[in-house]
């Protein structure tokens, strides 16, 4: 009878214990879908043409719309992987990045990350670091623009 027992309350834990972890692969799946965000099949990449220097012009005092609507693309596409401080997360940190980089390469970077990764020395080190590369966020160039000024907003330029 004791044996019975013991084999019924096995039993028992066992069926509790595979129920409970097949669950929790399912909410997993789940939430791993929800995270995924894809391209609309209708709408395609667009890539811009290369910036080259001297075609970008930085001005001071910074210029507030474009730091406001370069915070809010920030926002949307950027800071799930970049932090505004030096620190890493899934890309480099954004903090003294116009410090030492060119505006032009920053545009670059923002709107032709194929190209960039495919032909900039500095860009494919930064791949190399960080082990991922940065998708392209079908960002345009005035956008690119607005979010370089943002970045030097926060690198403190008033």
């Amino acid at each position: 009878m004791k044996s019975f027992q013991l084999f019924t309350a096995a039993f028992i834990s066992a069926t509790v214990l595979f129920s409970s972890c097949g669950g929790s692969e399912e909410k997993k799946e789940e939430k791993k879908s929800e995270e995924v965000t894809e391209t609309p099949a209708n709408q395609t990449e667009t890539h811009g043409t290369e910036i080259k220097p001297g075609e970008v012009t930085v001005t001071t005092p910074l210029n507030a719309q474009w730091v406001s609507s370069g915070k809010s693309i920030y926002e949307l596409k950027c800071q799930s992987c970049h932090k505004l401080t030096d620190e890493r997360l899934v890309g480099p940190g954004w903090k003294g990045v116009t410090q030492r980089r060119e505006p032009h390469w920053i545009m670059n970077m923002i709107t032709n990350v194929d190209m960039m990764l495919e032909t900039d020395p500095e860009a494919q080190k930064l791949l190399e670091q960080c082990l991922v590369r940065m998708p392209n966020q079908n960002i345009t160039k005035d956008d690119s623009r607005q979010v370089l000024e943002f970045m030097r907003s926060n690198d403190g330029v008033k």
